[in-house]
């Protein structure tokens, strides 16, 4: 009996501490972080500007090119919060749960835990891929909101797949094949990740454009010349929508992962945000 009694005290406290290691919570829970200050910050002496990083569909914070990015900007005197999305690796939740709609809800989490650093001076954004939707969509709601107090300073915005919409109207998404008017309750992409009815139906209906030009701060928009699962057209269409306040800079040789030439994008989304 006092085995049982020390098993369950353990395993309750192993919970609470558990429970701990989130300071951002998203609808499916925990947001596993990673804080990368610049050298020599002084959180309690020192404020600084911060950049919210967001990975694209099945990847994470810790994949390519997210923690050279977080590197670059910390040498440009950076903050960065990087964060992997409900379901994906060491957050919780689970990846058949995901759809845009929560990723902007986490991304809009974090935008919020970000706001209430007492040393965050501004704060930017930047997404890729899938994580280039909710970037674009979570700054363009964050500035048409009328109670907001701050906006993005900035908005990097690498390969944006906006391309994700058109395929689950298609039916047919990175392997995916599915009836786009009545698709299964679970569809395999690449053969084994997860995709739910919900985000298929969910994606459909997006207004990506009309929500992301309310956002009217600058922009630069990334994209990898052999880029094969994102089409050009997506950062074009993004740039036709924020006109003049955007530019767009094709990457000779690079690859959608951004992994041939990482070093490179993370020195250029440092001195974007740098010279803002």
């Amino acid at each position: 009996m006092k085995k049982i009694i020390l098993i369950i005290i353990l395993t309750l406290s192993a919970i609470s501490i558990s429970a701990k290691e989130f300071s951002v919570k998203g609808p499916q829970g925990g947001l596993s972080m990673t804080l990368t200050l610049p050298d020599g910050f002084d959180k309690d002496k020192d404020s600084c500007s911060m950049v919210i990083l967001m990975h694209g569909i099945f990847s994470s914070k810790n994949i390519t090119p997210m923690p050279a990015i977080a590197k670059a900007l910390s040498k440009a005197g950076i903050a960065s919060i990087r964060f992997n999305f409900g379901g994906h690796w060491s957050s919780e939740g689970k990846i058949e749960r995901m759809t845009i709609a929560n990723e902007i809800a986490e991304a809009m989490a974090m935008w919020n835990y970000a706001c209430s650093l007492p040393y965050v001076s501004r704060i930017g954004i930047l997404g890729h891929s899938q994580g280039g939707v909710v970037a674009s969509m979570t700054a363009g709601m964050i500035s048409s909101d009328p109670d907001s107090s701050r906006v993005p300073f900035g908005l990097v915005l690498l390969a944006p797949a906006s391309v994700l919409k058109n395929a689950c109207l298609n039916g047919e998404m990175l392997g995916a094949k599915f009836d786009p008017q009545n698709p299964p309750e679970i569809a395999k992409c690449f053969g084994i990740m997860k995709i739910s009815r919900e985000y298929i139906l969910s994606t459909q209906k997006l207004d990506i454009y009309g929500t992301a030009q309310a956002y009217t701060g600058p922009v630069k928009i990334i994209h990898g010349e052999e880029d094969k699962l994102v089409p050009m057209w997506c950062s074009e269409d993004f740039k036709k929508t924020y006109g003049d306040s955007a530019e767009l800079i094709v990457i000779e040789g690079e690859n959608h992962r951004i992994s041939r030439k990482t070093r490179h994008v993370a020195n250029l989304v440092a001195e974007f945000f740098s010279n803002l």
